[in-house]
């Protein structure tokens, strides 16, 4: 089977962009990575766009790529809409499995997403249809109750409209730090790591470093969380160019840069009891793309952690492997590096070192 290589990479600032059209927004990023790669939009077979919004926000219900892509000279070849969630690595992934059918030898992986509007309800709102509409106050309660009987302190719930998906983070963080003693300083810790590094990245939506303790003392989401552990509201794109090895000699790319992909992995969630991790859905897609690429996790010198919340930084280097669970809070994780990755937020590269911070 053909080796499968990254060869371009493209993003746009992240933050509030009002005043810019979708396409304006898919169009700096995929020029990025055109310009990155040193080949035309005419080389690219098949494209796959990701996107979660815009049908909610922009009323754009139907073939949004199509449309923002033939805006920005991607006309006539297939290009697919993909809704997944957080999509960016869905996208990604299924770009990979077109080169490796042998359908085309250069594909394209982009997502966008513009959630400012001026009218905040309805932004947020954006978020009550990511599960079962069928019964939203029995999603809530099976993924709340693992911290049922947690005590949270007065006085750290916000007043202000926040989704609904920080309470479930929260409740994922009660339960660690119910069942592993995990503390709120620790999951600070991680947020001022990430904002002290986001001042090196100019596409990083917020540039300002916290300590530990401003971000203890910022305004309260839900406990533990805090403002600045949270994923902000974004505007932004990003675009992938993937090829095959005959892309790879068609458009002239040096091989000696492209990243070769040892293995790309996509699951679904499954019903499980929270006292199983081991079943989490991110741990078994880990477990199989070691297996594939003939790596483990003391391999890693680079690894992106989903970092919807602070804490889920925590929850996914465990889920990695890289450490094992219920010790991402407390204890040094070796000198692993982590790229935060979320295309439908933010990118930000940044070093994990938590030395034992209690």
């Amino acid at each position: 089977m053909s080796n499968i290589y990254i060869v371009g990479v493209g993003m746009t600032p992240f933050g509030r962009h009002i005043e810019r059209s979708m396409e304006s927004l898919c169009d700096e990023a995929l020029d990025a990575a055109i310009k990155d790669v040193g080949c035309e939009k005419s080389d690219i077979g098949t494209a796959f766009y990701s996107g979660t919004t815009q049908g909610h926000l922009q009323g754009q219900t139907f073939i949004p790529g199509q449309v923002y892509l033939s805006k920005i000279g991607i006309q006539g070849i297939p290009v697919f809409n993909v809704e997944n969630g957080c999509t960016g690595s869905s996208g990604f992934h299924l770009a990979v499995q077109m080169l490796k059918a042998g359908s085309c030898d250069v594909a394209l992986a982009i997502g966008a997403e513009k959630m400012n509007i001026t009218d905040k309800a309805r932004m947020f709102s954006v978020f009550d249809g990511a599960w079962d509409l069928s019964e939203p106050d029995a999603n809530l309660a099976r993924l709340l109750a693992p911290a049922k009987d947690f005590v949270v302190p007065e006085g750290h719930e916000s007043d202000r409209p926040y989704s609904v998906f920080m309470s479930v983070y929260a409740a994922f963080a009660r339960a660690h730090m119910h069942k592993y003693g995990t503390t709120q300083r620790q999951i600070a810790a991680v947020s001022a790591k990430n904002h002290q590094h986001s001042t090196h990245n100019p596409l990083s939506q917020f540039q300002q470093a916290y300590s530990i303790e401003e971000v203890l003392n910022a305004p309260p989401i839900t406990y533990p969380l805090t403002l600045p552990m949270c994923a902000p509201i974004s505007d932004g794109a990003a675009a992938v160019i993937v090829c095959n090895e005959d892309g790879l000699k068609r458009i002239g790319s040096d091989k000696n840069r492209a990243i070769k992909v040892l293995a790309t992995v996509t699951r679904s969630a499954t019903d499980r009891s929270y006292s199983n991790p081991e079943l989490h859905c991110a741990h078994l897609c880990a477990m199989e793309a070691y297996e594939q690429a003939g790596v483990g996790p003391q391999d890693m010198d680079v690894s992106e952690v989903h970092d919807a919340t602070a804490m889920g930084e925590i929850l996914h280097a465990e889920n990695l492997g890289l450490v094992p669970f219920g010790e991402a809070g407390p204890k040094q994780l070796s000198e692993v590096t982590l790229a935060l990755v979320d295309v439908y937020q933010s990118t930000r590269l940044v070093v994990l070192n938590l030395r034992d911070i209690r």
